[in-house]
């Protein structure tokens, strides 16, 4: 990571089948959108990266129940319930990462998936982030690829920072959000919010 020098937003599978009415729905996981939205006007007018991740997967999957999953059907590539939550904010610039698009992929967290700016000629999350020191995250879920997005990033060395008041958690079992925080802190994740970054930045 030589050469390091900006900030970049992560904005994490924020779709429909994971909001509410979807498939997968987080309880309250629409609630993410407008603290989101409020960072990437933010992030946008600083001239720094927004990159968005989408569950995207193939309709037959072991990541499904039906061929040996935990999962309902979710995020089927070039579904309504695939797209991003219509109230987010995307722009032209946006970069859009795809992740669990095999058959045999859970596709958990983002640096696992990929930009597809040319057919076959797909580039990584972390080339994308070859020239940001600071990591900001958010979206759905907290427990699942939120935490592994948080994990991946601090085991290449970037400073993450979870924005918690953008984040909602699955909670299959009651535990699942509070050892989830547990685990990323541990890894060094910084929590904190987007008021406080947004503060935080008006006031320097």
């Amino acid at each position: 990571m030589t050469g390091v020098m900006r900030k970049s937003l992560l904005v994490v599978d924020v779709q429909n089948d994971f909001c509410p009415g979807g498939t997968l729905a987080v309880t309250n996981g629409n609630k993410v959108v407008e603290p989101l939205n409020r960072m990437i006007t933010f992030f946008s007018k600083n001239t720094w990266q927004v990159i968005l991740s989408r569950d995207w997967h193939p309709r037959e999957t072991k990541h499904f129940k039906e061929f040996g999953g935990i999962w309902p059907v979710h995020c089927v590539q070039n579904t309504p319930g695939a797209d991003f939550h219509p109230k987010l904010l995307i722009s032209p610039k946006t970069y859009i990462i795809s992740k669990g698009y095999s058959n045999t992929d859970d596709g958990y967290s983002p640096f696992e998936g990929v930009w597809l700016r040319i057919k076959d000629w797909p580039i990584s999350l972390e080339a994308l982030l070859w020239r940001t020191s600071e990591l900001y995250i958010g979206g759905l879920a907290t427990d699942y690829c939120i935490k592994a997005a948080c994990l991946d990033a601090r085991k290449i060395g970037y400073t993450v920072y979870l924005l918690t008041d953008a984040c909602r958690a699955v909670n299959l079992k009651p535990t699942d959000e509070a050892d989830a925080l547990k685990e990323m802190r541990q890894a060094g994740v910084i929590f904190t919010t987007t008021d406080e970054v947004l503060n935080q930045n008006e006031s320097s």
